[in-house]
Parts: C-alpha cells; structure tokens; sequence
C-alpha cells in the first residue's frame, strides 16, 4: 500500500528551499533537460523547482495533501455525502501568430467533448479496460467542464516556453481571467518537444494558474499519435491534484493506493498485461491510465483513488472551491 508521510516530505522539501543560487541554476539546467528528453508533461519539474523556490506555496501544497488525506479518511468512515457534481467553468485563451495556431471555435468544442467524456466515464473506450483493473476504475469522476468564454490574442512569438509568458498580456501573451474562480487554460503555438504542461492546486488563484496546450494536440486534430485531445485530459489530472502514475522516479509513489506501483512512465501503445517489479513484487501495471505518457488512443481510466484525490480539492473545503461556480 502507497502512503504518504507528509512530515518526512515536508521536511525534505522545505531543506531544498535552502538552496543556494549556484544550485538553483543547476535545478534549472536540470529541469530544462528533462522536458528536452521527455518532450511530453514537465508539470511535475516544474513544480518542484516552485515549491523549492517559494515557501509560501510549500506550506499550502503541505496543507492540500494533509486536507486531501483526511477527506479520503472521512470518506472512508462515511462522513462525506454524494454532493453531486462539480461544473468547473472554463476560459480558453487562444494566443495565435498564424491562422493554423488560432483554432476553431469547433476545435475547442471538441477539447470540452474529450473532458467530459474522458473526466465523466462515458469515453467510447472505457469498455477496453482490463478485468483486472475494472474494480479500481473510476468511472464517472463528479467533474465537468462548461466553457465559459474564448480568448483569442495575436502575438509576435514563434516558439514559446515553459516560463509562463504566454500568461501575461505583458510578454505577448494573455492574462488569466479570474484564475480563482474560472480554470484557464492557454492554448498555444509551438513549444518544441512538450505538448502542455500544468500548474498543481497550490497555485490555486495566483495569476500563473492552470493549463496550457500546445494547439496542435488540443481537441481532435491530425497529429496522430496525441490527436484526441487526451493531452488536456493528462495535464487537467495534474490541475486536480494528480500526480505522473510512475511518482516521478524509479517505483516511487503517486499517493494513490490501487494505482499499482511501476519503474517508469510508458510510450507507444503497451500491450496488456505489461510487467513490472517494484520491491521485488512482479505485476501487472495500469499503463492505460490518463496519468502515464502512453498515446492518446492507449489511454482510457482514470482510478477511484485518483477520483478521491480530485473530489478532495473541488470539495466545498478544498483548495479550488473557487471553481464551484454552477
């Protein structure tokens, strides 16, 4: 079973935030090189190298995850009522430099569809999942998304990065509308090898706050393999508290409990049952899962213990009760 000690963390990661400049710079050579090789969803580097440079925001990720760990407590035991479900209002801010980057208001209504499917259980290939993991898949999460309003901002920038300018008006790209109460997500030109990248419910209300996708894998498009808008459907896992399946490091933890522990992220298209030893125990792993790296078309399930974990922070106490707008 994966728990979570959050002093043993707490302490590790509020040493890191000594860190000296020298190491700071190395963090960020570091970071750099790892969205270079992994060309996919640096959202959990990202965040570490925030947290390690701001204790402000350590001490609320220390407060989500102790909230998130008694709301699953109080589950457990009964004390948390079916409330219905969350409909979180959506701002898509298209920031374009050629007519292909600034999408069509059809695009964008496919990358709602994909959510709601995907967050709602109702995804056409739900009824792939393994028999052995079908007793753990979430089924419908309780979260939705209503599209509130679209953007759309002509810039000069060919290429952009993962340092959040495209967030601001200022550096030629956009600000977040309301980011406490409306979930923004940035769509974007390219951005090299990452197809999006997330902020974590710690960034909750700050202006840096939510979800960005390169364009050309937003919604349904010809991008094949990541055409299925399933690259929005992975970084809104990290915006709802999820973290990578595989922990981000070798057998580490996802702080979810039937998600089974792996060695490392998955590629391509895995044929099940894909193996794997962690601890000296061989098994099966949930590669189809939203939160691994595998194609859009090999992905299908999110668990019921990443459900818990996204109830836990839209929760009417939790660290985005901003969004329960509706």
């Amino acid at each position: 079973m994966k728990k979570f000690f959050i002093g043993a963390l707490a302490l590790g990661l509020l040493a890191a935030c000594n860190t000296n400049e020298e190491q700071i710079q190395s963090q960020d050579e570091t970071v750099n090189n790892a969205i270079a090789s992994r060309g996919s969803c640096p959202s959990e580097e990202i965040r570490q190298q925030a947290l390690q440079n701001n204790p402000e925001l350590m001490k609320k990720y220390i407060d989500i995850e102790n909230k998130t760990a008694k709301y699953q407590q109080d589950l457990s035991l009964g004390r948390v009522l079916a409330d219905g479900t969350v409909e979180i209002p959506v701002v898509v801010n298209v920031i374009y430099r050629t007519s292909a980057e600034n999408i069509s208001d059809a695009q964008i209504a496919s990358q709602i569809a994909r959510l709601n499917a995907d967050y709602g259980g109702t995804n056409s290939d739900i009824n792939q999942i393994p028999s052995e993991f079908a007793s753990v898949a979430a089924g419908d999460t309780k979260v939705r998304f209503r599209l509130d309003r679209v953007t759309r901002t002509s810039t000069s920038v060919r290429s952009w990065r993962t340092n959040d300018a495209m967030k601001k008006t200022s550096t030629k790209g956009k600000d977040a509308f309301q980011p406490a109460n409306y979930f923004n997500i940035w769509v974007v030109g390219d951005m090299g090898g990452v197809l999006g990248y997330a902020t974590f419910p710690e960034s909750a209300g700050l202006w840096n706050d939510g979800v960005v996708i390169a364009a050309k894998y937003f919604g349904n498009t010809s991008y094949a393999p990541y055409n299925m808008g399933r690259t929005a459907t992975h970084e809104v896992g990290h915006y709802l508290n999820l973290r990578h399946i595989w922990g981000d490091g070798a057998c580490a933890t996802d702080f979810v409990d039937d998600t089974p522990t792996q060695q490392d992220k998955n590629f391509g298209k895995p044929t099940y049952p894909q193996i794997d030893v962690c601890g000296g125990v061989s098994r099966s792993i949930m590669f189809m899962n939203y939160m691994d790296y595998v194609d859009d078309a090999a992905m299908f399930m999110f668990s019921a213990g990443q459900k818990t974990r996204m109830n836990a922070v839209t929760a009417s106490t939790g660290a985005r009760a901003g969004l329960r707008l509706y």
